[in-house]
């Protein structure tokens, strides 16, 4: 047996079925034993490294299990570490393992030859080794796994091409060798309980309790609904924690922040008592004054409890296990005028979320795309969005319900990894529809590339569905937002105009259906025969590129502050102004109309 027979075998004891990569000759006898081991585990080509390691992202995200990448030595590990960044910041277990040159050469300044310890010591800074002689696995192997799991974290694994190609000796009961095992058992870490106390007594005492759930809190689901109904709370949501709770339950706001709904902006902006839950959301302007609410967070990491808001209670625990014993503490607040207020707030921004959607647009209005999306979603349907405006329509207009995931580029808020975790996410479970959406920037970047990863694997997939929806609307467009809105600066064309590609004829080359859509009344058509589909779709949808993402707390005045900075020279200054005012008239209109003014204490 030789080291890369053992690694591949070391996998495979580890329960890992899908190792996502690239080949190259620095990992050559990686893949001459996966010849000899009858690709096992699956070895998933992708078009490039950073989608190897984004689509291992995804299979993490959407499994549970850790995903595993490989790469060659120099730039095919240099190509690994975005998607790896992506992993750490959002907190998913990852394991890299990356070929070097022979060690005879290094010190050389040979051929591909880069310092890798130096390279990934900062992803991979929980755990990064270099495999030297045989003997030290499977210690490295298993420690970087198990690391990887138990930290939520990025771990990596350096083989020089001669090392993989050495017979394998196991280390032996003699002195500087270390031994190793398998297998990491399940954990549930919990606060003192007279901290639990100290919480519940906080959380009884408020009269207006806000939730911010993050995907810290999604093994807690009936938990969490449970706190909530007891302390007649809003439940708002950080993006990464979309699916944690259904959004058709009544008193679940939404999203928060600059992607976030209205009612969870105010959620927050009228709570006298907070309550987190599993999430590290950094936008503290987007949470309650520092004076105005008292507040308790709750995750399973001691190294992000205390941040963003003046916590008056830190319970370091597993979210369900501390809910668990919280519960029995809380009183049923008795007075539910707060929870009827949060519930009104969320039927009327639904009610403005479809007048918006139906806004006419040139061609299409794109929160008119995802919107028609949301009523014909499957109920266990999982669900990517790319960076940009996509993400908007995202985290506005979907509403999870049944047993439906989601997830994007979190942290990092990288373009790219929409359609490869949408690929992690059908091996991690073949037999659920997954559903893509992405701007045409991020599609240009390396979507289309990833079309023929897809092509290549649908067939093994029990349920063919994979759909990807492209906004198409010619125009790198969260950043011309954002230097409309941020900056008072007008569109830079040079920089933010995409030349019109044809997704869907691509798609059709490679045996995909690809359909394009141009007017409003062909989307519900689309997404059906999408849905209904025999093989993974792609649907270019041509899209407004003037529609505005619009934050939850703009005011009349913002708008009118950005349409007069759009008007010193802006391109498009005319579409921009009037879409703009549409889509903020929505909220105005009866039935949606809002006070500006806090609700009576």
């Amino acid at each position: 047996m030789k080291v890369s027979d053992f690694i591949l075998r070391r996998l495979r004891e580890w329960d890992v079925d899908h190792v996502f990569g690239y080949p190259g000759d620095g990992i050559n006898g990686l893949l001459a034993a996966w010849a000899r081991a009858e690709d096992r585990p699956s070895f998933i080509q992708a078009r490039h490294e950073e989608m190897a390691a984004f689509e291992a992202v995804g299979y993490a995200k959407f499994s549970g299990k850790v995903g595993v990448c490989v790469a060659t030595s120099g730039p095919g590990a240099i190509h690994l570490l975005n998607g790896l960044y992506d992993a750490k910041l959002d907190h998913v277990p990852v394991v890299a393992i990356v070929g070097q040159t022979d060690r005879s050469a290094m010190g050389g300044s040979y051929q591909q030859e880069v310092d890798l310890l130096s390279l990934f010591k900062d992803v991979a800074a929980d755990f990064c080794e270099m495999v030297t002689v045989p003997e030290q696995l499977p210690n490295v192997l298993d420690r970087a796994i198990r690391t990887a799991y138990s930290r939520r974290t990025v771990t990596a694994v350096i083989v020089p091409g001669d090392v993989q190609q050495l017979d394998h000796r196991a280390p032996s009961h003699a002195f500087k060798m270390v031994p190793s095992s398998l297998g990491v058992s399940d954990y549930a870490p919990l606060p003192a309980p007279a901290d639990v106390e100290r919480a519940a007594q906080l959380l009884n005492e408020g009269e207006k309790v806000a939730i911010l759930a993050g995907q810290g809190a999604r093994g807690a689901r009936a938990q969490l609904e449970a706190v909530a109904e007891t302390l007649g709370a809003g439940v708002a949501k950080a993006l990464l924690g979309k699916d944690v709770l259904p959004d058709d339950l009544p008193y679940v706001t939404g999203a928060i922040g600059l992607l976030g709904t209205r009612p969870s902006y105010e959620l927050m902006r009228d709570c006298d008592t907070l309550l987190v839950i599993g999430s590290s959301f950094p936008y503290s302007q987007f949470l309650p004054e520092f004076d105005q609410a008292r507040a308790v967070q709750i995750d399973i990491d001691p190294f992000m409890v205390g941040l963003r808001y003046p916590f008056e209670v830190n319970l370091v625990g597993d979210a369900a296990v501390t809910l668990d014993r919280l519960l029995p503490l809380l009183r049923r607040k008795k007075n539910r005028k707060w929870r009827g207020q949060v519930e009104a707030n969320v039927a009327r921004w639904w009610q403005v979320m479809e007048r918006r959607a139906t806004v006419e647009a040139d061609p299409v209005n794109p929160e008119y795309v995802v919107h028609t999306l949301d009523a014909q979603l499957p109920e266990d349907a999982v669900v990517t969005a790319d960076s940009g405006s996509a993400a908007n329509w995202y985290a506005r207009h979907l509403r999870m319900r049944g047993t439906m995931r989601g997830s994007l580029s979190g942290t990092l808020a990288t373009m790219g990894p929409g359609v490869p975790y949408a690929i992690g996410a059908k091996f991690a479970d073949p037999g659920r529809p997954a559903i893509a959406l992405v701007g045409d920037g991020a599609m240009q970047m390396n979507g289309m590339a990833e079309l023929v990863t897809v092509a290549k694997y649908w067939r093994r997939w029990g349920d063919p569905r994979l759909v990807v929806a492209v906004l198409n609307n010619q125009d790198l467009n969260q950043v011309t937002w954002e230097m409309r809105a941020m900056s008072g600066s007008p569109q830079f064309e040079p920089s933010q105009h995409l030349p019109d590609v044809r997704y869907a004829d691509f798609a059709t080359s490679l045996g995909l259906l690809g359909l394009r859509v141009e007017k409003p009344e062909q989307v519900t058509d689309a997404w059906r025969r999408a849905l209904a589909a025999d093989r993974p779709a792609v649907l270019d949808f041509r899209t407004d590129p003037d529609v505005p993402p619009i934050p939850p707390h703009s005011s009349w005045d913002e708008i009118e502050s950005t349409a007069a900075a759009l008007l010193k020279g802006d391109s498009n200054r005319a579409g921009v102004l009037k879409q703009g005012v549409k889509a903020k008239l929505q909220e105005m209109l009866p039935g949606g109309r809002r006070r500006e003014e806090r609700p009576d204490h």
